[in-house]
């Protein structure tokens, strides 16, 4: 195992009613901004529960924070907390809300130009508003980490950023708010916890057995989740496991003290760039073929992995690996995400586009080696199409 530090400082308010715990978490005396993505929160009620347990303090509220949150959106929301002296955020949404909360929270406290706390991956970032998250939909694990990724329509950009002043300092999870979400978010949610998992999993043995078992437990209960959730919308017992599971994915426990991927993530980030397709779906897209490539680099993961999570046990090591890679697109197919490029609008012409983006956004060495060119990117892509 690799020595690692570990701290998460985010305090989790899990379970039904607990939106009206925001009035204990949030200064009495407070200015909050609440940021929301359309009108599913309003329509859904979770908007009103948030209101009633802020009575009292001055609320003003910022609407519109696109899937894939756009700079452009989240320049508007640093303008407005600075004209109204706001003093709290409070994100309301799902991965995408969160996200550009945590980047407007820096924002708000830096200095110089907004895009350098993307170019530089976080390093610039000093200090950071505090915020707290409301969280509608189980997926991107960002209620419980310091990471967001936001896109910069006007450069062809999507780039993500680090900081350990942008944990939330605290986040709701009430598993009831997600019963009307539509089947579309929830495969989408299941999918990319599980490409979390994946990325902090399956690179190379470190003699990590804690590490890998919790790994190996959450990639499990998503493969058994993810149609329960999908069948059975508001069976209470189901959306709490997948929630607490993809939030358990990306908060930094799981990764700690082992070599981590992420290049499934970075190549899905340009296709998003490119045609604003889901993001779940691009990993889903990337990551059969990346496991294919990379059959050698991660054999002995790929192994594990098949035994572990899939019960993989007869056959040749690259019979194994085979069956393991068909039951991982299988999975997403069955939950309603294609996996191929094609079904996306990407051809060769597009793949030029995503890789000469790769080059120009300095992801010219992915991967836990660090070994995966633009052109090894080209050669995924079109085993993808």
């Amino acid at each position: 195992m690799n020595n690692f530090d570990f701290h998460n400082p985010t305090h989790i308010l899990f379970g039904k009613g607990r939106i009206a715990d925001l009035d204990a978490r949030v200064p009495a005396d407070a200015k909050v901004l609440i940021l929301y993505g359309g009108g599913s929160a309003e329509r859904t009620g979770v908007l009103a529960q948030v209101r009633a347990a802020l009575t009292g303090r001055k609320l003003i509220e910022f609407g519109g924070i696109e899937p894939n949150p756009r700079f452009a959106t989240a320049l508007k929301a640093v303008e407005l907390i600075r004209d109204n002296g706001i003093t709290f955020l409070l994100a309301v949404g799902g991965g995408s809300v969160i996200d550009a909360t945590k980047f407007i929270a820096a924002a708000v406290r830096h200095d110089g130009d907004p895009w350098e706390i993307l170019t530089s991956q976080g390093a610039v970032v000093a200090d950071a508003m505090p915020f707290g998250t409301v969280l509608t939909l189980p997926a991107t694990g960002s209620e419980m980490n310091p990471g967001s990724v936001i896109t910069n329509a006007e450069k062809g950009a999507k780039l993500a950023f680090l900081s350990p002043h942008c944990y939330p300092a605290f986040s709701i999870l009430d598993p009831e708010v997600t019963y009307s979400l539509p089947p579309r978010q929830i495969s989408n949610g299941v999918a990319d916890a599980f490409v979390h998992v994946i990325e902090q999993y399956l690179t190379y043995p470190v003699a990590a057995p804690v590490q890998d078992g919790f790994a190996e437990t959450l990639l499990r209960t998503l493969i058994d989740l993810g149609p329960k959730a999908l069948a059975t919308p508001q069976d209470y017992d189901t959306r709490a496991a997948l929630m607490w599971t993809a939030t358990q994915a990306l908060n930094g426990l799981i990764g700690a003290g082992v070599p981590q991927d992420w290049s499934s993530h970075m190549i899905g980030h340009e296709i998003t760039a490119l045609n604003d397709t889901d993001h779940a779906r691009t990993l889903a897209v990337v990551l059969p073929a990346l496991m294919n490539d990379q059959r050698e680099a991660k054999r002995a993961k790929l192994l594990q992995y098949a035994r572990n999570v899939w019960d993989i046990r007869e056959g040749s090591e690259e019979e194994r690996i085979d069956a393991a890679i068909a039951a991982t697109r299988g999975f997403f197919e069955s939950l309603g995400i294609k996996t191929r490029l094609g079904d996306y609008a990407v051809g060769t012409p597009e793949i030029d586009i995503i890789v000469s983006a790769l080059s120009d956004h300095g992801l010219t060495a992915l991967g836990e080696h660090r070994s995966i060119a633009p052109s090894d990117a080209r050669r995924i892509l079109e085993a993808a199409l």
